[in-house]
């Protein structure tokens, strides 16, 4: 993290007042690259958490034995490379970020947080394609950016966000590299 970047605050780190009312809620997948593996847990009061149990265990399954158990290691172990993955994570984010923003059609802002950025495509609208297809909106845009260059995107409509699309870093320098050279390519093609 640089001095630039916002640091999480919890509630309570602001009003140790509100603990008794206070829900943390957080999993595994994230941090220790455990998406897939369902682990998630709470903390708070004994009361929240006996009636959030009883909830729980009348209408989702557990996760397995296993799971579980490679939580508690990561959960437990050695921390130091969480350090080292988030600078990684940014240097990805803002070669993205600062890839894309030189795309003629397209704006995107840093995010704040998880490994995605959400570029604005608004842009790009009603422009036709190499192919000659219309763009008319986000979910457009993704479809034939797949179509005509390969690169898998998410419109961003599928997440309450009409105009923008879903990009994520969580791959390799290389792979970005290769698919801002076409997402570039494409939108200098749209006329």
């Amino acid at each position: 993290k640089s001095a630039n970047d916002p640091k999480f605050v919890n509630i309570l780190e602001i009003d140790n007042f509100l603990k008794d009312r206070t829900i943390v809620i957080n999993g595994v997948s994230k941090a220790y690259a455990m998406t897939g593996w369902r682990i998630g847990y709470a903390a708070g009061s004994k009361e929240l958490i006996k009636a959030m149990q009883k909830i729980q265990s009348q209408s989702t399954t557990n996760p397995s034995s296993i799971s579980q158990a490679a939580a508690v290691e990561a959960l437990n172990g050695d921390q130091s490379f969480i350090k080292t993955r988030a600078l990684e994570f940014k240097k990805r984010r803002d070669f993205v970020v600062h890839a894309l923003n030189n795309i003629n059609g397209l704006t995107c802002i840093n995010p704040q947080g998880a490994f995605y950025v959400f570029p604005n495509c608004k842009k790009t609208m009603n422009k036709k394609t190499s192919s000659g297809k219309i763009i008319k909106n986000d979910t457009d845009f993704a479809t034939y950016l797949l179509e005509e260059t390969g690169v898998a995107i998410v419109q961003g409509s599928a997440f309450g966000l009409e105009g923008y699309f879903r990009i994520s870093y969580a791959t390799s320098m290389q792979i970005l590299e290769k698919a801002v050279i076409k997402i570039k390519s494409f939108c200098e093609s749209l006329k």
